[in-house]
């Protein structure tokens, strides 16, 4: 028997410890060389685990384990070929007699069909779904988080069959009686536990302080409204809020670097260069991958960096690369109905804007109450590298632009 042992690969500087968050193969099933064997979950990102080896797969690792780097997660017997259930010990060949295998029905499926993304697996498993049940739409069969909710919506659509038609070792759902008291616990996910040490650590770590503005978005709204549908022909996609806020900020981050700057020690570490993180919510937690050069690129190429993010965030793939950087974060409450807030900063940046609900609200405009679609703007920063002056110039420079789209259009 030859084994190669597969331990946990250093991942990143930063990077200690990994969460075996699921297999991909199961024990004892044939692999291949470059084929991904498990998942892991990192402070930062999930990542695939791919074979070292061609041959039989031997678990050591248990999914859920919390794991060192250099750990040993499995083992491959080598002297091992064949494929699933037909995976068969390589015997040493007779002279004179030699035995040719019986053929096998080609493989039509590989590692990734019927196993669900890292997303659609936390879905899955709340609305007690079993993944055998969901037909993958995913590349090579894979389930997705769309694959997922559909599967749960379709299961508390429709009603519960007769226990005498019940599936065996089906699922059941989680039924809860009125008066009940239960406690149910789960172990913390490796992502949740460092979005808890960062925000405490930003919390006792800097002088935060939030300033307050609003914002009237009747021009933005007219803006949007007109040019629209040439914006979609042109590029595809549609001109949202998020890239004309960032837009904004970029241009006023150039002017005012004191809130574009970060704290180094006793240094202040200042940037030619705007890098806004834009904070995503997904199913393990919330991540905040930057979009770099905000200044230099154009509106529709902030819109494809966001939904290109987002998309890779809420399927679990955003790569650890993805996820360095920032100078500026931007999030938007206002997507969940959030009507004001006070956003925590993202150590080491100095601010983050936080943006919320758009709301029909009356104001006097010329001495006249008017009705217009106003919305709360909240800027967090450290007090330590930035005045409260500057922070409120900020949002006030901010609040012009976006009163006033074509000056930011235009540049002036």
């Amino acid at each position: 028997m030859s084994l190669v042992e597969m331990k946990v690969p250093t991942i990143g500087e930063s990077i200690t410890e990994v969460t075996l968050s699921q297999w991909l193969k199961k024990d004892g099933d044939f692999v291949k060389v470059d084929e991904p064997i498990c998942e892991f979950e990192s402070d930062k990102a999930t990542l695939e685990f791919p074979a070292e080896a061609s041959g039989k797969l031997i678990y050591v690792a248990k999914e859920g384990d919390d794991l060192a780097i250099g750990a040993l997660v499995a083992r491959i017997d080598t002297s091992v070929v064949g494929s699933g259930a037909s995976a068969t010990p390589v015997a040493p060949v007779q002279k004179e007699e030699v035995k040719l295998a019986e053929p096998t029905s080609p493989q039509t499926q590989n590692y990734a069909t019927g196993h669900p993304s890292p997303a659609a697996a936390k879905i899955l498993r709340e609305g007690s779904v079993d993944a055998s049940s969901v037909d993958g739409s995913g590349k090579d069969g894979r389930i997705t988080k769309e694959d997922a909710a559909k599967a749960v919506e379709n299961k508390t659509s429709t009603p519960a069959a007769p226990s005498s038609q019940a599936v065996p070792n089906a699922p059941v759902a989680r039924t809860v009686v009125a008066g009940a008291r239960e406690v149910r616990v789960e172990k913390m996910s490796r992502m949740r536990k460092t979005i808890a040490a960062r925000l405490v650590s930003a919390k006792n770590n800097t002088a935060m302080l939030t300033t307050f503005n609003e914002v009237d978005l009747s021009a933005i709204n007219d803006l949007r409204k007109k040019y629209q549908d040439k914006f979609v022909a042109k590029h595809g996609i549609k001109l949202g809020y998020m890239s004309l806020f960032a837009k904004a900020c970029a241009k006023v981050l150039m002017e005012m670097p004191d809130v574009n700057a970060m704290i180094d020690g006793n240094d202040i570490v200042y940037h030619d260069y705007v890098d806004i993180s834009i904070a995503i919510s997904t199913p393990t937690g919330l991540v905040v991958p930057p979009i770099h050069n905000v200044e230099s690129i154009g509106f529709h190429d902030v819109e494809l960096k966001i939904k290109e993010l987002a998309d890779k965030a809420r399927n679990g793939k955003l790569t650890l690369d993805e996820m360095k950087g920032g100078t500026f974060t931007i999030t938007n409450g206002g997507t969940f109905g959030s009507l004001l807030s006070t956003p925590i900063i993202n150590e080491p940046q100095s601010a983050i804007l936080g943006m919320h609900a758009i709301k029909d609200r009356p104001v006097a405009i010329d001495g006249q109450v008017v009705i217009r679609p106003m919305m709360y703007l909240a800027l967090s920063y450290d007090h330590r590298i930035i005045d409260g002056s500057t922070s409120v110039t900020f949002l006030v420079k901010v609040k012009e632009l976006l009163e006033d789209p074509m000056t930011l259009m235009m540049d002036i």
